[in-house]
């Protein structure tokens, strides 16, 4: 009795194990890759701004239109530059006559010297008058040291005037150069009523109207390439390491259903995006969809790997810390390309080895 209780056992567990779902590895090719979202945009794609505050006078574009480089884009009114010019030119002419010397500042220090140059003369003859008496032991102490000391002021205060003389012109010459550089850069600001595009491309959004006014913060339009995109791709900083260069990106967007565009990884920007903890990658479309828009969204994976005839298993088979239920237990394995479905198995089990699905 107890024989065929305990083979009844046997039986129903081998027939328990049997209805769990299990599988034996596989070969195939596998391609391991880095899955994120992407946008397309235009290449080269810059905002436009004004240099000066106004009022938006003329729109020479439309939204759509083909550019070329340094074409006029908008027309700008604001007096202010034109009366800084004003206001630039009347400096610049009055530090002009300044270090010519037309306006009394330099005149009065000049006539100062001439004053200063024949009171040393008067000075100076009179100390030599009184010297030669006093080496002739004729005169007093008293009236050689008083001329000697008349002489020697009047002489400091003639290499006195000259030096002030000296640093009023290089003062002078200084402010002849702030007023030409001020009056250079107003002439300019007054010359940059044009705003002009700074690419050849194409004029994506115009964001401001006629007679609207316009701040040098805030931009009026958007422009870009006209026939150049790249696909922006936000990647996860966990796997941000494992991109490089030129590797493949497999490419599907919602507006071409169905279709798979290949590309290629040509940047990789280094600073973080705090917010989403993610990495901007850029690549271009080896062969890209007749028709492009910004904005344009979907999927990409880059292949960061790839190796054929690999010993496979269902992700869905793989247990936590690299384990597979087989019949003689759980047993350890080692892994290498995983994707989205499929892991490869580089040891622990064989072809043969039969393995069971994953308990939830």
């Amino acid at each position: 009795m107890r024989k065929v209780f305990f083979l009844v056992l046997i039986t129903t567990f081998l027939y328990s194990c049997n209805k769990e779902e299990h599988i034996t590895p596989i070969r195939k090719s596998m391609t391991e890759s880095i899955y994120s979202s992407i946008v397309v945009q235009p290449d080269s794609l810059y905002q436009v701004y004004a240099v000066i505050s106004g009022i938006l006078e003329k729109n020479f574009i439309e939204e759509g239109d083909l550019v070329l480089k340094n074409q006029p884009l908008f027309q700008v009114i604001n007096t202010a530059p034109e009366l800084n010019t004003k206001n630039a030119k009347l400096a610049l002419d009055l530090a002009n006559d300044n270090y010519s010397g037309g306006i009394t500042v330099l005149k009065s220090i000049k006539e100062e010297i001439n004053a200063a140059q024949l009171k040393l003369k008067n000075d100076s003859i009179n100390y030599y008058r009184q010297k030669n008496l006093w080496d002739q032991k004729i005169g007093s102490k008293i009236d050689f040291d008083s001329r000697k000391l008349n002489y020697d002021l009047a002489r400091n205060n003639v290499l006195t005037l000259k030096s002030k003389l000296n640093r009023t012109k290089n003062e002078l010459f200084i402010t002849v150069k702030q007023a030409k550089n001020n009056y250079t850069t107003a002439l300019v600001n007054t010359k940059d009523y044009t705003i002009k595009s700074s690419i050849a491309g194409k004029v994506y959004s115009i964001n401001k109207n006629l007679g609207e006014l316009v701040k040098t913060a805030e931009p009026i339009a958007t422009l870009g390439s006209a026939n150049q995109f790249i696909v922006e791709m936000l990647v996860d900083e966990v796997d941000i390491v494992k991109v490089i260069m030129s590797q493949q990106v497999l490419i599907t967007l919602d507006a071409y259903k169905g279709q798979v565009f290949e590309a290629k990884v040509t940047k990789i920007l280094p600073k973080k995006d705090e917010r989403n903890q993610t990495f901007t990658v850029e690549a271009i479309f080896d062969n890209p969809p007749k028709v492009l828009f910004p904005g344009l969204s979907g999927e990409g994976n880059i292949v960061i790997g790839k190796r054929k005839n690999v010993l496979t298993i269902p992700l869905d088979y793989l247990l936590e810390d690299d384990k597979v239920r087989t019949d003689g237990g759980l047993v350890s394995v080692k892994t290498g390309l995983r994707n989205m479905d499929f892991v490869e198995i580089v040891s622990g089990i064989s072809e043969k080895t039969i393995i069971y699905k994953a308990e939830k």
